[in-house]
């Protein structure tokens, strides 16, 4: 058994029916690494009739004088409960690339080792994989609870087939139901909408200007990516509101009625309540009146979506905080939901945390996310696999490494 270099071909022939399969383990992403600076290739572990029985992308990077380190996106092809080919794999990947002056592979396999319950963590013997990746001389790095690492250890999916409005949250539904009433329109756009999306995610990307153009690219040739804007119809938005106007007005009149009869708090608060109510309803009126008046396309939102074999990935979505009382989060989300849930299984909410307290400054973007009643997994997290032991302890204890793969330093670093 050896390890070669394989043909794209033959690589995805192997990947094809493996569970394992990412689309971080493509062609397309390693062109788009390409733009980050990396280097790529193909590998197999093969027996002597040429069978591949593992297989990985590997990016590489300098990461000191002439010594590189290399990344497999996902973590590797193969699997991982055979401890033998695990190690067998293992010991051939390290004799391969030590000639090659590569100081070190870095994975984080895509294996969920629990599913999280009520804020419980409810293990599925996965975890036995940890024990085989250590033996096989693999480093585990520190578990990361909020967004300190590469990918996110938590992760949020949507079982597309099985989704139904009626039984997420009742503040989700809610801001869904809103959100429709606001003349809220979803399209897919074309490259030059890039430009638009970027207006809402530029202050939450942690990468170069240009990596979701890049992304858009590399997928857009394999037609795996989507592109999807929110913009504001005007004449609906106004129609909506007038017409919830009206008929609260009409119950305000009646509650004018009651009170007179019969003025309990009771009916005070509805009335209040319908006051509000009546507010806001004409501040819409004024407002789509005025957007009507302008008579351009008022965009507020966005998202860039992958899509490979059963699966779709979110990668980033953003919005025009301007409109925040549009819920264009909430109609966005469940959009796309819509859309995928006839050709697709699953819909991945690209991460969440692993702290549930209200204290967690990502609490709200737990809270946004759980409220479509995804299920919650827990990933095996990321691993080091050195190849030079004493070159990767030097730069571990000198703190090039921490300060290399600390979050705020990964602009050019995979995604």
């Amino acid at each position: 058994m050896k390890i070669k270099d394989i043909s794209l071909k033959d690589f995805n022939l192997f990947c094809k029916d493996f569970p394992l399969k990412s689309h971080y383990q493509t062609m397309n992403y390693a062109l788009l690494m390409s733009e980050e600076g990396f280097e790529h290739e193909f590998i197999g572990y093969v027996d002597e009739n040429d069978n591949i029985k593992a297989a990985s992308l590997i990016l590489f990077k300098t990461i000191k004088g002439r010594l590189k380190y290399g990344y497999a996106p996902k973590g590797f092809i193969l699997d991982y409960f055979d401890f033998s080919l695990l190690l067998n794999f293992t010991n051939a990947v390290k004799d391969y690339y030590k000639r090659r002056n590569v100081c070190f592979i870095k994975i984080n396999p895509e294996i969920a080792i629990s599913e999280v319950l009520d804020d419980k963590r409810i293990f599925n013997g996965n975890e036995v994989i940890i024990q085989n990746l250590l033996k096989s001389g693999y480093i585990k790095l520190k578990d990361n609870l909020y967004f300190e690492s590469m990918f996110p250890r938590f992760n949020g999916i949507i079982p597309l087939k099985e989704f139904d409005l009626a039984n997420v949250n009742k503040n989700t539904r809610n801001k869904v139901k809103r959100s429709m009433l606001k003349g809220l329109v979803l399209e897919e756009a074309k490259r030059s909408g890039m430009d638009i999306l970027e207006n809402f995610i530029k202050r939450k990307r942690d990468c170069n200007q240009f990596y979701y153009k890049d992304y858009y690219n590399a997928f857009h040739h394999d037609d795996m990516v989507d592109l999807f804007l929110i913009s504001i119809d005007p004449k609906e938005y106004l129609l909506n509101s007038r017409n919830l106007y009206e008929a609260e007005q009409e119950k305000n009149a009646k509650l004018n009625a009651l009170l007179i009869k019969n003025n309990t708090n009771k009916n005070v608060n509805k009335k209040m309540m319908s006051d509000k109510k009546l507010l806001a309803y004409k501040n819409d009126i004024a407002l789509a009146t005025a957007l009507n008046k302008k008579q351009e396309k008022i965009y507020i939102g966005g998202a860039l979506v992958v899509r490979y074999f059963n699966r779709v990935n979110i990668l980033i979505s953003g919005y025009d905080k301007k409109y925040k009382s549009f819920n264009p989060n909430y109609f966005l989300h469940y959009k796309l939901i819509m859309h995928y849930q006839k050709d697709f299984d699953y819909l991945d909410l690209n991460g969440m945390t692993g702290d549930f307290d209200k204290k967690n400054p990502y609490y709200g973007l737990n809270q946004f996310k759980l409220g479509f009643k995804p299920k919650v997994y827990e990933f095996i997290g990321e691993f080091d696999l050195p190849i030079k032991m004493h070159a990767y302890k030097n730069l571990k204890s000198s703190g090039q490494l921490a300060k290399m793969f600390n979050k705020t330093n990964l602009k050019n670093l995979p995604k």
